[in-house]
């Protein structure tokens, strides 16, 4: 059984993606109409949505093809996974430093994601490059001085969830429309 046979058994399960599309999707409607008000709080809620994005991160390293993408996707996902521990470490840190540590994540994804976008690694190349434009401005804007509102860190990670939702989704019906030719 090559490569080819392997990627194709994956992609009949294309409905996963749609599934966890969906519950990012979720994720971030509940993220944004809670009142987290604590650093400690927050930088919880970051440490679960950084670790669910790096095991999108490694499911999507799975079924790359090989070579550079492969071995980035690993990277991220390994780096995310660091991020999440810093957040669960340290939930009690200053808005500043968490903020500090969320800049990070969203300006490593949305690089990664840019890159994939122009380089047409993937299909939907266009949601690909503004995905992640949005994911380097909010990163930037993280790394800003926002004046320590937890609204503001909130409204990242539900965008953040947002994001991997509408990614998983549109993934999901690429991958079945690949299949199905």
């Amino acid at each position: 059984m090559g490569r080819t046979q392997d990627v194709a058994d994956a992609a009949r399960y294309w409905w996963v993606l749609v599934i966890t599309g969906t519950l990012w999707i979720l994720f971030s409607i509940i993220i944004l109409r809670f009142d987290w008000t604590t650093v400690s709080a927050i930088s919880i809620l970051f440490g679960i949505a950084t670790l669910g994005a790096a095991g999108g991160e490694l499911v999507a390293a799975f079924i790359a093809e090989g070579g550079w993408l492969k071995a980035a996707r690993f990277a991220l996902a390994f780096a995310l996974v660091v991020i999440a521990i810093v957040a669960f470490v340290h939930p009690g840190n200053t808005f500043k430093a968490l903020a500090a540590v969320m800049s990070f994540g969203f300006i490593l994804k949305g690089t990664l994601d840019l890159i994939v976008g122009i380089t047409g690694v993937e299909q939907n190349r266009w949601l690909t490059i503004l995905l992640g434009v949005l994911e380097i401005g909010i990163g930037f804007w993280a790394a800003g001085n926002f004046g320590n509102r937890a609204v503001l860190l909130v409204v990242w990670i539900g965008a953040t969830a947002l994001f991997r939702g509408i990614s998983e989704i549109v993934l999901a019906f690429t991958v079945r429309e690949a299949t199905q030719h």
